[in-house]
């Protein structure tokens, strides 16, 4: 797998003739680099999420992937190269965990279940990958939260995107795999934009942070630039203070009203 260059002009959404949810941003973030979004409930990070993965059409402005307008791109285009794996999640599937996985397969036009044989070593490597193979037989709609959102994510990675959006991916998950989403996102060489709420986790993992604060931009770029305590008090409604942990002297953020 390999990354997509993602730049977003002037790019806002608004329902219908309605309010403005998403003001009008720009950002460019180069292919391979991880993207975090930041800011408080109702801010605008899932709507701009929806904006680059193509399920809302921008109202103002539009999303570049490697420079091409991906509304100038067809629909299955667009599939083979950006994934998704978002906070809702069906529940009654009647297909197994490795046949959930396998429809990441479908943008590539190659069957229901991965019909061929490196459809099935890309699929049982995504599985392998989550640590699903124990599970691979699992009917989806028997799984934990947790593991159903194991289960997207290597959905996701079959699909074998140069665009991978994560909505809140260590929601539902215990600690271990946490940790291994983790090291997920630290380890793929793609392009990802993930929302999260755990700042200091996005200090750790994101090359760039957007933070959001009532659908507008607060501040965009390096984690150190952006995670300070006055945009963050401008974005959330807290102080904040920035420390040094030791030994590591790695920097953490503690949060009081």
């Amino acid at each position: 797998m390999s990354g997509a260059a993602l730049s977003a002009r002037q790019a806002g959404w608004r329902a219908g003739q309605g309010n403005t949810i998403l003001h009008p941003v720009s950002f460019d973030l180069a292919a391979g680099k991880v993207l975090g979004l930041a800011g408080a409930n109702g801010a605008g990070k899932s709507t701009l999420l929806r904006l680059l993965y193509r399920f809302h059409r921008p109202s103002t402005g539009a999303i570049f992937l490697d420079g091409q307008d991906i509304w100038k791109m067809s629909a299955r285009s667009t599939a083979k190269k950006v994934a998704a794996v978002l906070q809702e999640q069906p529940t009654d599937f009647a297909l197994t965990v490795r046949e959930i996985v396998a429809l990441g397969r479908r943008p590539h036009g190659t069957g229901f279940a991965g019909n061929g044989s490196d459809d099935f070593e890309i699929t049982e490597g995504a599985l392998d990958r989550m640590g699903l193979l124990p599970l691979a037989a699992r009917s989806f709609g028997t799984l934990s939260g947790g593991e159903r959102q194991r289960v997207m994510v290597a959905r996701a990675l079959a699909q074998e995107p140069e665009l991978l959006i994560l909505d809140e991916p260590t929601n539902h998950l215990d600690i271990r795999h946490q940790l291994e989403i983790v090291a997920l996102i630290s380890s793929l060489n793609i392009t990802i934009v993930t929302s999260l709420h755990d700042l200091n986790l996005a200090g750790r993992v994101c090359d760039r942070v957007l933070l959001l604060h009532k659908g507008a931009a607060v501040a965009f770029g390096e984690p150190e630039d952006v995670l300070t305590p006055d945009h963050i008090e401008k974005a959330y409604s807290v102080q904040a203070r920035l420390e040094q942990l030791a030994p590591s002297e790695q920097a953490h953020l503690t949060f009081h009203l």
